[in-house]
Parts: C-alpha cells; structure tokens; sequence
C-alpha cells in the first residue's frame, strides 16, 4: 500500500501525488472501500480517485533515480514498434500511452521520431496521429525523469540525447 505524498504514475495522467487515503461519502459507492485522491502533477486542480484494493493494475511507484539512469542508458537498444498499418500502429501507440511502462513510452518515442525523420527526408508532413503520441509519450517520461532526476526538462533531454550519441559513436 502506498502512503500519503507518495508519487505514482497512473495510465493518461502521468506523475501523481497521493494526497490522501480515503472513504468516499458518494451514493452507489462501496463506503467502506479505501481509495487513492490522486493528484495529477501536471493538473494540479484534477482530483483522481484510486481503489486501494485494485491499485496495482491501475497505478505503479515512480522509478527511482538510479532506474531512471539505467532506463536512460538503455533508450538505444529498446526497439521501435515495427508495424506498417496505419490503424494497428494508432491503436498500439494507444494501449501504450494508457500503459505505466516507461520502455513501451520510448519505444512509441523512437518510432514516431523515425517515422517523422523518414516523411520529412520524402518531403512529406508529420501525421497528426503520430505528433500527438508522440507529445504525449514524452510528457509521461520526461514529467517521471524530471522529477525523479530533480532536473529540468532541457537537462533531461539532454541526458538523452548523450546517452544515444554515446552508443551510435
């Protein structure tokens, strides 16, 4: 069981912070079933409530520092997602994004980067689908790195883009 001021990751939100552990006093609701108030640290005027009891499949500890490192220094070998229809890959890039999975975020961040390198060098636009996965992917690593780095957003982009140059040289 988490505590209160515990920082989580819960799928479409992102980093949250426990703000409390509670009953709800709401008709149809279970009164005596705990719940997470989650608040949302990029919406800090967002109340998210949180089972307790189906926690674990719903939200996951942020990584700790030494993870994020160690994730940081995998980002070249962790693969992009190799799927040539439109529809399966907007699907995927979906269940993803809902995902609490740091690697599965940078694999729809590798992918949609190539994809949009490749359509750019044939003098193609960037699909929308693929701009906005993309954005919201990095959202959801780079809230988890910056915050479990204690760095900005700048110094944690750069902390990735060394980490690639590194093993491509």
């Amino acid at each position: 069981m988490y505590k209160i001021g515990d920082y989580v990751v819960k799928p479409g939100s992102g980093v949250c912070k426990i703000d409390n552990i509670m009953h709800l006093n709401m008709s149809g609701i279970d009164k005596n079933r705990l719940y997470y108030l989650l608040i949302p640290m990029n919406d800090e005027n967002r109340k998210i409530y949180c089972p307790v009891d189906s926690s674990a499949q719903q939200i996951r500890k942020v990584m700790t520092s030494q993870e994020a490192y160690e994730l940081i220094d995998r980002i070249p070998d962790i693969p992009e997602l190799n799927i040539s229809n439109d529809k399966l890959r907007d699907q995927k890039y979906r269940e993803v994004v809902k995902s609490i999975e740091p690697e599965s975020w940078l694999s729809v961040i590798k992918t949609t980067y190539l994809r949009k390198k490749d359509r750019l060098e044939k003098g193609k636009k960037n699909t929308v689908a693929d701009e906005n996965y993309l954005k919201l992917a990095e959202k959801m690593l780079l809230s988890e790195l910056c915050l479990v780095l204690g760095k900005e957003k700048e110094e944690v982009n750069n902390l990735i883009t060394e980490s690639v140059n590194r093993r491509t040289n």
